[in-house]
């Protein structure tokens, strides 16, 4: 339904999008940014979404750039001032910063001068209290339906069931809105379940016998487990890196880097990890 998106977008259209991650979301609010007049706004609660976004499009020549806490002062206010040029064409910005009353005036500036093209808001199940990544900022973002009434917005997710879908147009205001809801269902994917005996042991073989070479991700409940398991997997000769939100946000993303970059890196995280990770393999 990608076509039907944009040409419903770029036509100044609402659009509330359900689709499968691979489903290819981000190309229905980053075509339609370009196509309109003025820059694209893209409301991201995943700091690791935002930076392999912003990496992704700058390859491909389009003048994008993100705002969020992994920035010095110097850095978000250079991209501040080329917001303010009309000099960038999408900017990724968590919900925190954009609910700032000072943004919020930045872009009643941005809007009466080089224009606000869309705003998208992705991961928009955060506005719901039943899911496990509520985000109470995202409650606030009706704000831009009362004072940018003309800026069209689309909200997506990748994980919706109609009683959130409901939620989310009603958090939202999106009553006007077009849906699109295609089914999340990847037959490419498959869950097991297995008695937990000896972890390490398990992991260990799970890794030996159908995994050897291969890029993967362990996900563990605690940063002490995160670090624990990476520095066993590195004593065994597996090339481990851990990821949580206590490590120095440099070491964060050298180890992101790597394991976008290479082959055969495990990712030890917590869930904070993964989220937008564009990594075909």
């Amino acid at each position: 339904e990608q076509q039907a998106i944009v040409e419903h977008v770029t036509s100044g259209g609402d659009a509330l999008v359900l689709m499968p991650t691979g489903g290819g979301k981000s190309l229905c609010y980053q075509l339609p940014a370009l196509l309109r007049e003025g820059v694209g706004i893209v409301v991201s609660p995943l700091i690791a979404l935002m930076q392999d976004q912003v990496d992704a499009l700058k390859q491909l020549g389009v003048r994008a750039a993100f705002l969020n806490s992994s920035q010095d002062a110097d850095e978000a206010r250079e991209i501040t001032a080329q917001l303010m040029r009309g000099h960038l064409q999408i900017v990724y910005v968590a919900p925190e910063r954009l609910l700032m009353s000072s943004f919020l005036s930045l872009l009643d500036e941005i809007e009466e001068g080089a224009g606000i093209a869309l705003f998208a808001i992705d991961e928009a199940h955060c506005v719901s209290q039943w899911g496990h990544d509520f985000r109470p900022e995202y409650r606030k973002l009706t704000v831009l339906h009362e004072r940018f009434a003309h800026v069209p917005r689309i909200a997506l997710t990748a994980t919706a069931d109609a009683p959130t879908r409901a939620e989310i147009v009603e958090r939202l205001k999106l009553e006007e809105a077009r849906q699109f809801v295609s089914s999340f269902d990847r037959p490419n994917i498959k869950y097991r379940v297995t008695q937990k005996a000896n972890a390490r042991q398990q992991l260990e073989a799970f890794l030996e016998c159908e995994h050897a070479n291969d890029a993967g991700i362990i996900y563990c409940l605690s940063r002490k487990k995160v670090e624990e398991t990476a520095e066993w997997l590195k004593t065994r000769g597996w090339d481990a890196l851990p990821y949580h939100a206590g490590l120095d946000a440099s070491v964060r993303n050298q180890n992101q880097r790597r394991f976008l970059r290479e082959e055969g890196v495990i990712m030890v995280a917590t869930v904070a990890f993964g989220m937008g990770i564009d990594k075909p393999n």
